[in-house]
């Protein structure tokens, strides 16, 4: 049995650009969907937080109106309560790449927050890179790559197609207008690559070891590319 890391937002608000903090964490789909997929096939999974702080779940996350209805919001906190290892995360300063055969980090607006500047999450996905070993971000989690730079200050992912929450989506779902900066805006000021698809459908794109998804939508698909990978 492998393990497989999943790097999660410690914040539980999201600051806007009045100051409004907003409250966030993880998007729960983009979290058990691939803890599901890669449990069935034998892994086990580990969950590392900045300062080991147990993950918030995004409360609008688990609404029957992103989940397919009542049965779904359901079977998604059903889901969340069977992922014990949330409660209990290690620091993500302490992580040993070599201990895991693949890394992955689930979205939310949370990330946007704090992985999206965590100088330790950006040395653990530089080094990641360069394992060769599945690396995949879901959703806001591509905002994690931005703190990924190295010593000149070039980002590791510059040149990447990654596929990532876009414009339009932030638009659509109501931020656009009151975050401080736009997520596909940075990644392309960083020279990453963003492989736009139609909003909130699955849309995942595949560059050497990094997977990436652009919404919830792709968690399925994303799940899917790493095991791949893993086989």
């Amino acid at each position: 049995m492998s393990k497989i890391l999943f790097v999660m937002t410690g914040a539980d608000h999201w600051t806007l650009a009045d100051g409004t903090e907003h409250p966030t964490g993880f998007w729960a789909e983009e979290a058990v969907v691939p803890y599901e997929a890669f449990t069935a096939a034998g892994h086990e999974i580990v969950v590392a937080t900045p300062g080991g702080v147990v993950p918030t779940v995004d409360k609008g996350s688990l609404a029957p109106e992103v989940n397919g209805g009542q049965e779904g919001a359901e079977r998604t906190a059903a889901a969340l309560d069977a992922f014990t290892a949330l409660q209990h995360p290690i620091e993500l300063a302490e992580v040993n790449l070599d201990d895991y055969a693949a890394v992955l980090y689930p979205g939310g607006h949370g990330p946007m927050e704090d992985l999206s500047a965590d100088a330790g999450s950006g040395r653990l996905l530089i080094e990641a890179l360069g394992s060769g070993k599945p690396l995949a971000v879901v959703c806001h989690a591509s905002s994690a790559l931005l703190a990924a730079a190295h010593v000149d200050g070039s980002n590791a992912f510059a040149g990447y197609r990654v596929a990532a929450f876009t414009n339009a989506e932030e638009t659509q779902a109501g931020f656009a207008d009151k975050a401080r900066w736009l997520l596909q805006d940075r990644l392309t000021e960083a020279g990453v690559q963003v492989q736009e698809g139609e909003p909130w459908a699955p849309n995942v794109v595949v560059d050497r070891n990094l997977v990436s998804g652009q919404n919830p939508a792709s968690s399925t698909a994303v799940a899917t590319e790493v095991l791949k990978k893993l086989s």
